[in-house]
């Protein structure tokens, strides 16, 4: 009777430990969610984490006030849409958009398309530089949110640019 207990209270402690350990994790370096494993460059030490319910992984740069976000969404609009589309449905609620430059590049060994834009939401002008990349039947936006005097895109650069899938 008392193995019984002792066997229900360590499968019982095993079962809650893996469940707490279950949900997304970002080690500084690589992230791991429920559909997605990828790793990102370099954060800057400025950079601070924050939750966005609509991005996998996002940070605030509070003396820069710069926001950054990391989206992904797997088996949805991947493989038809082209990368243009897909970064202008990013941009569909917001107005008076100005494209200022828009390349575009291989990141992970597969296309991607960076754009800079400035744009009004709710009559605030913000300057976004957005990446989109497709791979492996998932969408991955990243996206840097700036005021209009905070337009150093170089390190939101740089953690884009050591973007690279990682195996679950």
């Amino acid at each position: 009777m008392l193995r019984v207990r002792l066997r229900a209270f360590f499968a019982g402690g095993l079962a809650a430990i893996a469940a707490a350990c279950g949900g997304p994790q970002f080690d500084g370096h690589v992230f791991r969610g429920d559909e997605v494993a990828f790793r990102v460059g370099p954060v800057p030490e400025t950079w601070r984490r924050i939750d966005v319910s609509t991005a996998e992984l996002a940070f605030r740069d509070d003396s820069t006030k710069v926001t950054v976000a990391v989206n992904a969404r797997c088996g949805v609009d991947g493989d038809d849409v082209p990368l243009q589309a897909l970064t202008h449905h990013l941009f569909l609620h917001f107005n008076d958009r100005r494209v200022e430059s828009q390349e575009e590049l291989m990141l992970d060994d597969r296309a991607a398309l960076r754009t800079e834009l400035l744009a009004d939401l709710d009559g605030v002008r913000k300057y976004y530089v957005v990446y989109v990349l497709k791979k492996d039947g998932c969408v991955y936006d990243f996206l840097s949110i700036a005021d209009l005097e905070a337009t150093n895109p170089a390190p939101f650069d740089r953690f884009v640019h050591g973007f690279s899938t990682v195996r679950s």
